[in-house]
This record gives structure tokens, C-alpha cells and sequence, in this order.
């Protein structure tokens, strides 16, 4: 066979691949159907767990199983995408109704995961075999080939509520995502029959059924007259927060008590509030709260803050709401896959398309029955008439040779072959004109039916199948009657399955927290040689001042509003705001610098700490591995931002070496590390900006590099320990700035 080359241009291809990839996952695993409001991997697990028997009065069965059964058949990716599918479909801390009755760990609201899927179990809920896979026997929608061609997968569920509304949806496509909230299910319900009573209805009317989302976690949205707009739009933000209460306790202490959180603080940002709250008190903005505890359980969340006596509660819980994500903004994005494609929808858009779809459903769900009903009475009416000439029939199977041609002579009057009694009878016979159908009922029939008392059922029940062929003919023909039979169906399903609303709708103006002015007070910064920095007392300090300079390698004193400069040997500057170093006792540990800026020892290492005031006014020298020098001035490091470049390294191999203050000094030393001493005057280093490179200091060997750089004040000897002996500095003969050196030899 002769080899085809198809060429193309590469930039085409590629942009088609990824079209084609990103509508697979957009379509196909991210986003949910407007009709039922479910991924494809939600449906496929769903409808597995139908096909498997699991349903809600029934034993459960292992999630391994389920698992398993749906990736085998109808969703061809990770069981674990499967797994987390079912489990989330189960925790009614996330889905205003859980679909699936989950047996064992499943999570918690605090963030533990699910069990693994061979410990745990599951099966339907009632209301998922009721509302969400009813009536998947009748036809009422289309049914797909799966991945391999080897089963048939339904296209959507028939959904008999909103879902997309009712346990809202949350997915990351490609280029797009979703986010759509959950809703109240008779609120919902009550907005369905509300627009098809009024097509012309607008998002405003529809708000007077549909108050706003309704989070299983309960909560307060707290911008009410920013939700028309959101819901009109399909997109916006929603202001939400705890609920928290003061309770009393003994001795008239009191006790704020956190009952309900916003629903986008499931999960690890429980932890990260309690940490949040631990950091408001370390940091003293919150010291009246004097214990933090978790009482949460199975019961409900129950957060408690124990406050000191005369504490002003309400003042603390807007500083919760300012400083934690106890007030948390849930961004709304009403994004799915309607009629093929993605769309934003609003509200009435939304439930338009449900209402189209449920009239879908029950056109097609009445016409299988109505059809069904009359091919019973096609059967009826048959059975009445055979009853009529039963001898006759009797008479026409004694004497036939076969099936056949008894068939032939009910429904086509052909007598060749039959015997007779008599001629009148084969007369009659040639008359006879039943359907095949009719016929088939006649043989099958058995004699008990010929007993008076069972024809009579047979009249009865033919009456019935006319009410039920003129009832479906009328809902089919009539808008009115389907409308009615929908509304219907939608009342009992909120009779049944209704709740009461969790999340309280209001309006609330924004916290203001009006934070007290610091007090400014000196303190004394100590950081040891492991990192770890504290600050404490200047009177504790005076104390203790041998200890700690022995045991601290920076000793700053400072005012509590002043900020910490780290310089690294990456050329970098980490800024840390006093009050964010813990206050405390001499002997307490302190915490890791790391903890509170940007800087990592396991990357970085502290070579010069200051405080801001301490470098403002002043010159600060520089040198580097390369033997870079420059003089900056202080004022550049008065910055805002926690990190930033102090100096621009020569190299990847270049390091700083050396940052100090220029103006307590005369001289500046660079030590090589073959051997080489060069000191001269610091005024011959020029000044330049911090993000200069510099200028040559010393002149460099091949392979040679700057071991150390000192600086030096004329007055005082700068002893050092070189290869076993001491030298002073002091008397090392003065060079010019980018010379060679003195090369030192012991």
C-alpha cells in the first residue's frame, strides 16, 4: 500500500487538538447539563446504581462495586473521579439534597476524607429513585451507546425538579467554570409553577418564591439587594457569614458561640479560622478572647470563644467577620451545557429550560402510555368479541392442522384446510376480521376467562383503559391538562421532600472595625541562630542582657510599629512588622522568621537584621562572592512590599556576603580565598541604587572568589582567626579600591 503524507500546517493542528480537547472536557466531564443538572460522571454513577438494584429499601452496596460497574461501563476515566463523584453526592454538609445514601466514612465538614471505597457502602436515596430516575422505563429520553458501543447510557436523567437549582453545581473546565449555588426545594418548586402559570413572569417576580441560595450549612447573605441583579445576570458575588451567638456563662463571663459557617468555609478553612483566631490573639488584636475551642459534631458545628470579663462582644465578632473568613463572598457563575453548548443562565433561563424539558418528558411519557393503553384495548375489545363466537372459535381450532392457519382465518377469514361442522360455520368463519395482535391474545387466552364473572372484569377493565386513553389523549392535546399534571407532580415532590430554609436572606451593612491605635513602646528583637525571633520588654531585657547576647545573634532594639529588615545572601530583603513577632518572656521560644515573612532558611541565609529606623537615615555598603561593592541608601528599603531585590547579583554562583552601615565605619576588607587582603577607604565606593550590580572591589584571580568582606572603624583593632593565627585588620596595608591585594601568607 502506498504511503500517504497529509501535510498541514502545525499551528492548525494544534489549535484544532485543543479545541477539540477542550470542548471533550467542557461537554463531556466539567460542566452540568441545564436539563438535570448533573456531570456525566454523576449521571453514569446514578444511573449504574439503578441498573445495579442498590435502591433506597434495599442493603447497601460496597462503593468498590459501584465504582467499578461504572467505570467499566460507562465513564472510561479514574475510579478515583468516580469515587469522589459518589461521596460528594452523599455529604449533606455540601448538597442541599443528597442523592446518595452513603454507609460509613464518608468525610466530614471539617475536611477528613471519605474511607477508602472498599470499607465503604452506599444505595439511593428515596428521593433520588422518585424524582430523579422515575419513570426511566417509559421512554421519556434517549439512550446513547457508551464508550466501547457495548452498552446503552442515557443521554440526561428525567429530573422531575430544577437540580441545577436545587444542590447548585461547582466545575473547572477549560477557559471557563461554574459555580451556581444551592437553592431551597420548595422555594424552587414554587418558582416552577409560578412561571408556567405566567411565561412573561421576570427574575424580580420569581425572587418572591426564590428568596436566595440556600446553603446546607445554614449562614447569612448579607447583600439581599444585590441578588436580583445576580440572579438576572447568572453572575455576581454573594456576601456571606456565620451565625454566631453570645452566650453567658458563670461568674458573668461570656462566650461567643459560632453555630452555622458560610458555606465556602467547609472543609481545611475550618482549621485555617481557628488559626486565623489564634494569630489575632498572639498578635494582641484579639486579647480579650482567652480560649479557642472546637466542640463541633455529628449534632452541628459549635465553634466556642471564651472572653475575658467585661469584654465587648460585638466588637469582637466584626473583628472575626473583618479578619477571618467567618465572612467569606461565594462567586456565582450560572454556567452549563444547554442545547449542546455552554451558557450563562439566569434565573428564568434556568428554569425555562426545565420547564421545556419536563414538558418533553411528559409528552413522551404519555405517548408510551397511551400507546401501551391502546394496544390493550385493542386486546380488550378482541377478547369481548371472541367471547361473543367463542364456539365458533373453538370449533375453527379442533379443526385446524396448525397455528397458522387458525391465525389466518381470525384475522383474514381464510377457511382452506379447516374442517367444518357445519357449513354455516365455515360461512361465519370467512367473515371473522381480527388484528394479528387480537389474535395472538385469543390463542394465548386461557378457559377460565369464558367464566361469566371474569368477563365482566374484562368490561370493567376495558372501561378503565377508555378513561386512561381519554385522560392521556387530553393531556397530550390539551397545554392546560400537561401544565396541570406537571404542577401536580411538582406539589407532591415539595410535599414529600421539602425543607425548611437554612440560610437567613438580609440586608447588612459592611463591618467597620474601628481598631484602637497601637500604643507605641519600645521593645527589644531577638532572633538566634536557628531563626527563631521574639521580642520582649526592654526592662527584661537590661535583666538578662549577658544571656542574651550570648545566645541571640541579632539583639535589636526597637518600637513596637517599627519593621524588621532581613537581608539574605540571595540579595534579598524580608521585611517583618514588629507586632507580627510574638511578645513575650525571656525564656520563650519564639517563632521562626520563616513563619512571618517570606524567608526560607532552606533556600536563603540571614547575613544582616535591622530595623527600618535603624538603616532609614543611613548609608549601607555592600560586597558580594564576585567582589562587587556599592553604597545604598537607606531610605530605598523604606517599602511596602514584604520583599523585595536589595541588591542585583553578578551570577547565579554570586552571593552577598556583606551588608553594614557605612557611616560608623572608615574601611572596607575583602578577603579572598586564595589568600589575598585588600583595604581601602570606603569613600571610594560610589553610591548607587539597590537595584544596580555595583563596582569591582577587588580584582580577582582566575578561580578566586571573596571569602569575607569586614568593615573596619580606624580606632578600634578588627582582629580575626586566619589558618590558625590571629590578625588585625587594622594594620593591613591601605590599597586602592579594584586592586589585587596583599596576599597573606602564615
Amino acid at each position: 500500500m502506498e504511503e500517504q503524507i497529509i501535510r498541514t500546517e502545525y499551528s492548525e493542528l494544534m489549535q484544532k487538538s485543543y479545541i477539540d480537547y477542550a470542548m471533550s472536557v467542557i461537554i463531556a466531564r466539567a460542566l452540568p447539563d441545564v436539563r438535570d443538572g448533573l456531570k456525566p460522571v454523576q449521571r453514569r454513577t446514578l444511573y449504574d446504581m439503578l441498573e445495579l438494584g442498590t435502591y433506597y429499601d434495599r442493603p447497601y452496596r460496597k462503593c468498590a462495586r459501584i465504582v467499578g460497574d461504572t467505570m467499566g461501563k460507562y465513564h472510561p476515566h479514574g475510579d478515583s473521579s468516580i469515587y469522589d463523584a459518589l461521596v460528594v453526592m452523599a455529604q449533606e454538609f455540601k448538597k442541599g439534597q443528597p442523592l446518595v445514601d452513603g454507609h460509613g466514612n464518608f468525610g466530614s465538614i471539617e475536611g477528613d476524607g471519605a474511607a477508602a471505597m472498599r470499607y465503604t457502602e452506599a444505595r439511593l436515596q428515596k428521593i433520588t429513585q422518585d424524582v430523579y430516575l422515575k419513570d426511566m422505563d417509559k421512554g421519556v429520553v434517549d439512550f446513547l451507546p457508551n464508550f466501547d458501543e457495548t452498552e446503552k447510557e442515557p443521554e440526561v436523567l428525567p429530573v422531575r425538579v430544577p437540580n441545577l437549582l436545587v444542590n447548585g453545581a461547582d466545575g473547572i473546565a477549560v477557559g471557563m467554570a461554574t459555580s451556581i449555588p444551592p437553592h431551597n426545594l420548595g422555594e424552587v418548586v414554587d418558582a416552577v409553577k409560578a412561571y408556567m402559570q405566567n411565561e412573561d413572569i421576570t427574575t424580580e417576580e420569581l425572587m418572591a418564591y426564590i428568596k436566595g441560595p440556600d446553603f446546607p450549612t445554614g449562614g447569612i447573605v448579607v447583600n439581599q439587594d444585590d441578588l436580583p441583579a445576580i440572579y438576572e445576570s447568572g453572575c455576581g458575588k454573594i456576601r456571606l457569614r456565620g451565625k454566631v451567638e453570645v452566650e453567658k456563662g458563670k461568674s458573668g463571663r461570656q462566650y461567643l458561640v459560632i453555630t452555622e459557617i458560610p458555606y465556602t468555609m467547609i472543609g481545611a478553612n475550618i482549621g485555617k479560622f481557628l488559626n486565623d483566631v489564634a494569630d489575632l490573639v498572639e498578635s494582641r488584636k484579639a486579647p480579650e478572647i482567652i480560649d479557642i475551642s472546637n466542640q463541633s459534631s455529628k449534632e452541628g458545628i459549635r465553634i466556642v470563644l471564651e472572653l475575658r470579663r467585661g469584654a465587648d462582644a460585638e466588637k469582637l465578632q466584626n473583628l472575626l467577620y473583618k479578619k477571618t473568613r467567618l465572612e467569606d463572598t461565594f462567586g456565582v457563575n450560572m454556567l452549563a451545557v444547554a442545547d449542546g453548548r455552554p451558557e450563562t443562565l439566569g434565573l428564568k433561563k434556568v428554569i425555562e429550560y426545565h420547564v421545556d424539558f419536563q414538558f418533553d418528558l411528559a409528552t413522551r411519557k404519555y405517548q408510551n402510555l397511551l400507546s401501551k393503553e391502546l394496544e390493550k384495548k385493542e386486546v380488550q375489545e378482541g377478547l369481548m368479541k371472541a367471547c361473543d363466537v367463542i364456539d365458533l372459535i373453538i370449533e375453527i381450532l379442533r379443526g385446524s392442522k396448525n397455528q397458522k392457519q387458525v391465525k389466518d382465518c381470525l384475522t383474514m377469514g381464510i377457511t382452506e384446510g379447516i374442517r367444518f361442522k357445519h357449513k354455516s360455520s365455515e360461512k361465519a368463519a370467512k367473515e371473522l376480521c381480527f388484528t394479528q395482535r387480537q389474535a395472538t391474545a385469543i390463542l394465548e387466552m386461557r378457559l377460565y376467562k369464558l367464566i361469566g364473572l371474569e368477563i365482566e372484569a374484562l368490561m370493567k377493565e376495558h372501561g378503565e383503559t377508555l378513561k386512561k386513553i381519554a385522560r392521556y389523549e387530553d393531556i397530550l392535546n390539551n397545554y392546560d391538562s400537561m401544565s396541570r399534571v406537571i404542577m401536580d407532580d411538582l406539589e407532591q415532590i415539595k410535599k414529600d421532600y421539602g425543607k425548611q430554609r437554612k440560610t437567613v436572606i438580609m440586608n447588612a451593612e459592611a463591618v467597620v472595625l474601628e481598631e484602637a491605635p497601637i500604643e507605641e513602646t519600645e521593645v527589644v528583637f531577638l532572633m538566634d541562630r536557628f531563626g527563631y525571633a521574639r521580642t520582649i520588654d526592654p526592662s527584661v531585657y537590661e535583666r538578662n542582657r549577658e544571656s542574651a547576647d550570648a545566645e541571640n545573634k541579632y539583639v535589636i532594639r526597637c518600637m513596637n510599629t517599627d519593621k524588621i529588615c532581613v537581608f539574605t545572601d540571595q540579595g534579598k530583603m524580608h521585611t517583618v512588622k514588629v507586632l507580627d513577632v510574638p511578645f513575650g518572656k525571656f525564656r520563650d521560644k519564639g517563632t521562626p522568621v520563616d513563619n512571618i515573612c517570606n524567608y526560607s532558611s532552606e533556600k536563603e541565609q540571614a547575613i544582616y537584621v535591622d530595623c527600618l529606623t535603624g538603616i532609614r537615615d543611613k548609608k549601607l555598603v555592600f560586597a558580594t562572592k564576585a567582589g562587587m561593592v556599592k553604597v545604598v541608601d537607606g531610605s530605598e528599603f523604606d517599602v511596602t512590599k514584604r520583599t523585595v531585590a536589595a541588591t542585583k547579583l553578578s551570577g547565579e554562583e554570586d552571593l552577598l556576603m556583606l551588608v553594614g552601615i557605612a557611616e560608623m565605619n572608615d574601611y572596607l576588607v575583602l578577603q579572598s580565598a586564595g589568600g589575598y587582603f585588600l583595604k581601602f577607604l570606603l569613600e571610594e565606593i560610589p553610591e548607587k541604587k539597590k537595584a544596580a550590580i555595583g563596582v569591582r572591589g577587588i580584582r580577582l584571580g582566575e578561580d578566586d572568589q571573596v571569602e569575607a568582606a569586614y568593615l573596619l572603624a580606624s580606632r578600634i583593632d578588627f582582629t580575626i582567626h586566619y589558618k590558625d593565627r590571629e590578625l588585625v585588620l587594622n594594620k593591613l596595608k591601605l590599597g586602592k579600591r579594584d586592586g589585587k591585594g596583599t596576599r597573606v601568607r602564615v
